[in-house]
């Protein structure tokens, strides 16, 4: 226990007198993997165990000391001096900042948004867990209709009555339900469906879907709205065509095509060679579904319609995948700048 209290005071007399103002030697030489401090240290396996506190005490005092004067060294030889604000230049331009963008189904969901806004229609949103109800049987699907096989469905398993809404019609259901006629709105959201993923097909995707219920609302009416609703996404020169359908809650039905925006209607691999790509359903609300939320059929009528968003931002930015939406691969995101 001497021999190491008079290495001690021996090490700290000649750390005092350590005066070549080489800050980085002085460390190599005390403080390094190697220096003096750490020998030192290594000498307390040598101390007897009713001495061990008091050489432990005495090796952090000696390795503080060590260290506050390799600290006035930093500070004499400028090493350690800290840039004051009249060393800046606030002149120098900011580091840059990288922008972010809309998401491109974002972009084209706020742009159908707003041009429906300007035709009077109001946004109503509702739940993505539903009921079989609102889900199915109020849309002129009740149980055991063929017409529910035409969407795979995910059913939650705590209760066979829930479900993950495989469209937005459930909210049109639910805005009938509340009975403040007229209704004018559209219902975007997200929606799934039990499908194989691929490049035209995923098990989640967004939609738009429309409802107009008034009295005297026709198909003419239906056709209008939604002519205006193509030349304003697309422009003026895209060609429009109706074709008879089938929806189990609108009767009549069609499905609405647009000239292929890819070959300008000559015909291509996208359009399948018929020069027509199909971008929504649209039909005359039937009178059960009114009936069955408490709307009175002979006396309202309405058109409903729908589309899928990834449908229209894959025909407007010629996007060939549907995989691409929800890669989150920066390289294909960063090409949409910010829209509507």
């Amino acid at each position: 226990m001497e021999q190491l209290v008079k290495q001690i005071e021996s090490l700290k007399e000649e750390i005092r007198a350590f005066n070549n103002g080489d800050a980085e030697s002085f460390r190599i030489k005390y403080l390094g993997t190697k220096g003096l401090v750490k020998a030192l240290m290594g000498e307390m396996k040598n101390v007897a165990a009713e001495n061990k506190k008091q050489a432990g005490q005495l090796l952090n005092e000696f390795k503080l000391f060590t260290e506050a004067r390799y600290d006035e060294l930093k500070a004499a030889s400028g090493n350690g001096q800290q840039a004051t604000q009249s060393d800046m230049d606030l002149s120098l331009p900011a580091d840059p900042m990288p922008l972010g963008s809309r998401h491109p189904i974002s972009i084209v969901k706020n742009r159908i948004i707003s041009i429906f806004k300007r035709l009077g229609f109001a946004v109503a949103e509702g739940p993505e867990i539903e009921d079989d109800f609102h889900n199915f049987t109020a849309l002129n699907m009740p149980e055991n209709h063929t017409a529910r096989d035409m969407q795979d469905t995910f059913y939650i398993t705590q209760n066979p009555d829930w479900l993950l809404r495989t469209h937005t019609s459930s909210v049109q259901v639910h805005e009938m339900q509340k009975g403040n006629l007229p209704i004018r709105i559209i219902c975007p959201g997200r929606v799934y469906r039990n499908e194989t993923i691929s490049a035209r097909a995923h098990c989640f995707f967004h939609q738009v879907e429309g409802l107009y219920i008034a009295e005297n609302v026709s198909f003419a009416d239906l056709k209008q709205t939604l002519y205006f609703f193509v030349q304003e996404m697309f422009g003026k020169d895209v060609k429009v065509r109706f074709r008879p359908s089938y929806f189990p809650f609108t009767e009549p039905s069609a499905e609405m095509d647009i000239s292929c925006l890819i070959c300008g209607g000559d015909g291509c691999s996208v359009c399948k060679k018929t020069g027509w790509v199909e971008i929504l359903g649209c039909g005359m609300v039937h009178p059960n579904v009114l009936d069955n939320c408490g709307i009175d059929s002979n006396k309202y009528t309405g058109f409903a319609f729908g589309m899928g968003i990834e449908r229209i931002t894959m025909l407007k930015y010629q996007i060939k995948d549907l995989r691409l939406f929800s890669e989150n691969d920066v390289r294909f995101l960063k090409q949409f700048t910010s829209g509507v």
